[in-house]
């Protein structure tokens, strides 16, 4: 038995919701973050994305690697750590390289990066942009750039999916199929895009996807509509 020989001037009684709070408060602190100083695994996890554009005969090639943190725990999570951009076409190198460069540091500093995807987003080709197969318009390669980047986010979970779900599907469809079928068969186009051939610009997603049917305008591919 130990002898108090000092007077007790406070105490505290931890109750099991105060240990298990401690301990939780333990264990966040020892989940590791993506940070700049991070060390180069030997081995990431690569996914490529093809991006060809009306601008130049030669693809592009973007590659982004992850690094897998906290692996084999629940809260292992998957970030991007560096990206490449190659093509046999020259004449973008110096502005891919540095542009790369910039993007794979902000990945390594961690935090919320999805900054970078409006940010790229919105920078415009003065000589314009072009559109891309499927009718969506893109107002500049970098802006392609910024849509890849983006499809990753949301493929590793750092973005949320913000897609149609089944029901909104279903109901695009419904008024696809109804749209075309007013169409008489010597009007009918096809085309290599995806919608009917005079569809109109859709101002939420930059698509040529708008039909007009019954006086409303409508997006086929996002769904948005001015009847509400």
């Amino acid at each position: 038995m130990k002898k108090i020989e000092r007077k007790i001037v406070g105490y505290e009684v931890v109750t099991p919701e105060k240990l298990a709070a401690q301990k939780a408060e333990e264990q966040k602190s020892s989940i590791e973050q993506m940070h700049e100083s991070v060390q180069r695994p030997e081995m990431l996890i690569g996914s490529t994305y093809k991006i060809k554009t009306p601008m130049s005969e030669h693809a592009m090639y973007v590659t982004i690697n992850d690094m897998m943190l906290n692996e084999g725990t629940e809260h292992e999570v998957r970030r991007p750590f560096e990206i490449f951009i190659n093509s046999k076409n020259m004449e973008h190198y110096q502005w891919v390289v540095a542009l790369t460069l910039l993007i794979s540091a902000v990945f390594r500093k961690g935090g919320d990066i999805t900054f970078i995807v409006d940010e790229l987003s919105a920078v415009f080709d003065p000589q314009g942009g072009y559109f891309k197969r499927g009718g969506k318009f893109m107002p500049s390669i970098v802006a392609e750039i910024a849509e890849v980047i983006e499809q990753h986010l949301k493929m590793i979970g750092m973005l949320a999916d913000d897609g149609l779900d089944e029901h909104q599907k279903k109901l695009i469809a419904d008024k696809r199929a109804e749209y075309e079928s007013k169409q008489s068969a010597g009007n009918a186009s096809n085309d290599s895009s995806e919608f009917p051939a005079d569809a109109q610009m859709c101002k939420k997603c930059n698509t040529k996807a708008a039909i007009v049917m019954d006086g409303c305008l409508t997006c086929l591919n996002c769904g948005d509509s001015k009847c509400g």
